[in-house]
């Protein structure tokens, strides 16, 4: 069975759920005062460790296990702040187009090369946090994903088969992959896009994981929803890539150490969809400034981008709970 673990402030200031600004998790007293706690329904037992990052807690699991078998009540959740449960900096690398819905809504057809790409380890936030609109982004989009938590080096050319999960991925945490989508595409860029501070809020816990747990992946369900309205709603059965092949794929250039983070696509539903065949043709026929004009004079009436005052609400679990990465809901904001 997994554990669920939690990073925090310390701090005993609001009710857990509640959104709270960007500005407070990223100061020096919330990295100072913060811990790390065992989650127990709605109850949490303090880690005794003197790990301050992701990656050193991960080479204390004995500590985590203590904690785990602990006789003690623990003190309520919803009194802890929860920080995101990876510590940076570290590396944040995301798989591009890797569940068969995404692609139709992308509209992709065929097979589709597999592609990564980077995300600055700064756009990571916490699962209540504030995500802050720039103020020259007009289309700002949503993609929850899974996040896969490294546990051990994965040097390049290392070849990994299913049975290899628990030897690299220690656990798993939820992330929401926040995109401008009008940098994105007329910029083709994806790594500012995708980087901007809040623009990965990310757990609210990290779930460690035993080998058998990894037998259950196929079973989670990722969910999103805007406002209380449905957005997003697949299982991992939906993923082209899975995890094995894509860490396989990533390890031909790229190394991965403990804490590192690799997220692992969205499933359709997001506010982002390709036009009608009819009109790429004819735009494919406008040189690129008009083309451009004309796609997001068309997106402006999409309502379904995110605007000031929205509630976005994530979670990724199980059906029978086995797995259970917590819920997100975090608010809209413009830059001030």
């Amino acid at each position: 069975m997994s554990t669920n673990v939690l990073r925090t402030t310390g701090g005993t200031s609001r009710s857990w759920g509640s959104p709270r600004s960007s500005e407070a998790e990223s100061g020096g007293e919330a990295e100072s005062g913060g811990g790390w706690w065992v989650v127990r329904d709605e109850r949490a037992v303090r880690i005794d460790t003197k790990a301050v990052t992701t990656a050193e807690l991960l080479a204390d699991r004995d500590a985590v296990r203590e904690a785990a078998a602990s006789a003690e009540s623990g003190t309520p959740v919803a009194d802890l702040v929860a920080l995101p449960p990876v510590t940076t900096p570290c590396r944040v690398v995301a798989q591009m187009v890797n569940y068969r819905s995404h692609a139709k809504d992308s509209g992709f057809t065929g097979d589709i090369p597999p592609t990564f790409f980077r995300k600055a380890s700064g756009s990571v936030s916490g699962p209540h946090d504030t995500i802050i609109r720039p103020e020259h982004v007009k289309f700002l989009d949503y993609e929850v994903e899974l996040g896969l938590v490294m546990g051990a080096t994965l040097p390049v050319g290392t070849i990994v088969e299913e049975q290899d999960l628990p030897r690299y991925v220690a656990g798993l945490v939820l992330t929401n992959d926040v995109s401008a989508r009008d940098v994105q595409l007329t910029k083709t860029q994806f790594y500012e896009s995708k980087s901007y501070p809040t623009f990965t809020p990310t757990g609210p816990y990290l779930a460690l994981l035993e080998p058998e747990d990894f037998t259950h992946l196929l079973n989670l369900r990722l969910r999103l929803s805007v406002n209380g309205v449905s957005r997003q709603d697949r299982t991992l059965a939906d993923m082209i890539v899975r995890p094995a092949q894509a860490l396989t794929l990533l390890a031909r250039f790229q190394t991965l150490d403990p804490g590192d983070l690799l997220l692992t696509g969205t499933p359709g539903g997001t506010a982002l969809k390709a036009p009608p065949k009819a009109a790429e043709k004819i735009a494919a026929l406008l040189p690129p400034a008009l083309k451009w004009k004309a796609f997001f004079k068309g997106q402006a009436k999409n309502p379904k981008y995110l605007r000031n005052g929205d509630l976005v609400t994530a979670t990724i679990a199980t059906p029978d709970g086995r797995i259970d990465l917590g819920e997100q809901r975090t608010p809209i904001a413009d830059a001030s």
